[in-house]
């Protein structure tokens, strides 16, 4: 395949992302493009063995940082490794781009000035990919789109199942609803209108789901407006982090402890590797007309690589393809939704 990669992303650019890229190219021999400064960027290829790797470097002059306002940063610097990157994708030339960057601004830059959306797509997504023992689960949107509609609700449980399908490998996905309770009139406007939108979806919709279900593995993608979806996904984040972190701190406590968590350091490990989110790397941005992986800005070098095995099966899934399939099948049903509640809103 061939993967741009944000060479400008990450917090400690352009260290992590050449070095994951460098994993990534040697691991399945696939064309990276190294997008960025050419100085920066070679200076780090030449910290390492690159013989052989099918690396290429295209320059970009602007950087978009993590303090860059979305809103300004399209007109603003478009020369960014982000336009270049996704220009590439929109070409032709790349079958994905890779970015551990700015969020907001890759949103912006994708949805507006570079691929653009999908024809039939509402909006955008933003999702994240959380490992549950032995299972992933898709969350989205999680950031953004903050206010949203039902139908809009409605387009991600499908977005989110096709990607579970063809790049997860899930069979038949379970689709929820994230809510402060799983009873059906449970949740807020959105999320009772939301329900009538998606059960007319050939989706293996089971309800809604709260943040106790998501982390027990009862639905196979949550969905939820990026609100909501934000604050969960860094929930789980912090908690996990906590938890690790009073575990380091009690074991220290006193010598028996000190033995008995060295005594388990293995299976320590084993548990921190299922919940570490640089194991998974990165997460699509759904809705737009091209693969886009959007990782962590602190990604170390094994979050960039495994952001790069993300885009790949996006691509082997063809996940743009099947999401334009998917909507226009649906069409009739939303528009036969859409007049039910016309007539609904006229009564």
């Amino acid at each position: 395949m061939r993967i741009a990669l944000d060479a400008m992303g990450s917090d400690h650019f352009p260290v992590p992302d050449v070095s994951g890229a460098v994993q990534a190219a040697r691991e399945w021999g696939d064309t990276i493009y190294l997008v960025g400064d050419p100085g920066r960027i070679r200076q780090e290829l030449g910290q390492h063995d690159t013989t052989g790797l099918k690396l290429e470097v295209v320059p970009a002059r602007d950087v978009i940082t993590m303090t860059d306002k979305p809103g300004v940063v399209g007109e603003a610097k478009p020369d960014s490794s982000m336009h270049v990157g996704m220009n590439l994708v929109k070409d032709g030339r790349a079958d994905a781009f890779v970015t551990a960057g700015n969020t907001g601004a890759a949103m912006a830059i994708a949805t507006l000035y570079t691929l653009r959306r999908i024809q039939g797509v509402k909006r955008p997504a933003l999702s994240s990919i959380v490992r549950v023992g032995d299972r992933s689960v898709i969350l989205l949107d999680i950031g953004a789109n903050a206010d949203t509609k039902p139908e809009w609700l409605g387009q991600f449980a499908l977005m989110g199942k096709i990607y579970a399908q063809n790049a997860l490998g899930i069979s038949s996905p379970r689709i929820a609803l994230l809510s402060n309770g799983e009873e059906e009139e449970k949740g807020n406007a959105l999320i009772r209108e939301a329900q009538t939108v998606i059960k007319q979806l050939n989706v293996n919709f089971v309800g809604n789901v709260e943040p106790k279900d998501v982390l027990r593995g009862q639905a196979d993608v949550v969905v939820s407006d990026g609100f909501v979806g934000n604050i969960a996904i860094k929930s789980f984040e912090a908690i996990a982090g906590t938890m690790f972190d009073l575990i380091r701190t009690e074991i220290k406590r006193d010598p028996l402890s000190t033995l008995g968590g060295l005594l388990a350091r293995r299976a320590f490990r084993r548990v921190y590797k299922q919940i570490d989110p640089f194991e998974v790397g990165g997460a699509p941005l759904l809705g737009v007309n091209g693969v886009v992986i959007i990782g962590h800005g602190r990604s170390n070098a094994k979050a960039i690589k495994n952001a790069i095995r993300q885009a790949r099966l996006a691509v082997s899934g063809q996940i743009i393809d099947r999401i334009q399939t998917g909507l226009r099948q649906q069409t009739g049903v939303s528009a036969s939704v859409s007049g039910l509640e016309n007539q609904s809103n006229k009564g």
